[in-house]
């Protein structure tokens, strides 16, 4: 198992741990839902931290599934991860980023879906290298990554696969919040129970349909396109 959750004070921490880079591989996204299926079951949770490993949250999706070549498990992996990002950008309560460390491509598509982000000044690699190591970010990831990032970093994230540290990643807009990485994840959590006793859960799901519902519908409709390009 790589992935835990514990539970305390309508606070769910999801923590992602495959003790190498936290790949989003098809069994750590299948994992990773199974724990937010089992926070939707659980009405007394009214918010998430969505935490890595020490030194990282993830550096993307697994390099594995891609140099074998097999293009409909690749599609598949990616349209997966999509999923999974526009899963908890739409989440019936807020979710958390404890961002440990690096965060590089599909790790960053994750941040990007996520409420708060909470990131650290330490070392830390944030921000999408798929054109530096040939490849293209995904539609799904252009469409939110164009909702979330400042407009002023979007063309050097996108198409010139600029990476930055967890301080430049305020300005972009990977992170809404750095601090010393022994702070990462008690500052997450102070801020996800901010969330959770403070804004009303039926208000909240309103909010997403009104102001990320139009997001979400395009993410749903790019990650079918992806999956029919295979079929």
């Amino acid at each position: 198992m790589h992935v835990t959750t514990t539970t305390e004070d309508h606070l769910a921490t999801i923590t992602m741990d495959d003790g190498k880079v936290n790949a989003l591989s098809p069994s750590m996204q299948a994992e990773i839902n199974e724990h937010l299926d089992a926070v939707e079951a659980n009405e007394a949770i009214r918010a998430v931290v969505l935490a890595g490993r020490e030194g990282l949250f993830s550096a993307g999706f697994d390099l594995g599934v891609m140099a074998e070549g097999d293009m409909k498990a690749i599609v598949e992996m990616v349209a997966g991860g999509g999923e999974l990002v526009r899963r908890l950008y739409g989440f019936h309560v807020p979710v958390v980023a404890a961002a440990n460390g690096h965060a590089i491509a599909a790790g960053a598509f994750t941040l990007l879906g996520c409420d708060v982000r909470v990131g650290t000044t330490g070392k830390a690699k944030i921000g999408m290298n798929e054109v530096a190591i040939g490849m293209a970010v995904p539609n799904w990831a252009i469409t939110i990554a164009s909702h979330r990032l400042s407009n002023r970093h979007l063309n050097r994230s996108l198409l010139n696969a600029r990476m930055t540290d967890g301080t430049g990643a305020l300005d972009v807009g990977f992170l809404d919040v750095v601090v010393d990485e022994s702070d990462v994840l008690p500052t997450a959590t102070a801020e996800a129970f901010a969330l959770a006793t403070s804004l009303d859960p039926a208000s909240y799901v309103e909010m997403i349909r009104r102001y990320r519902g139009e997001t979400l519908d395009r993410m749903a409709s790019q990650i079918a396109d992806d999956r029919a390009s295979v079929s």
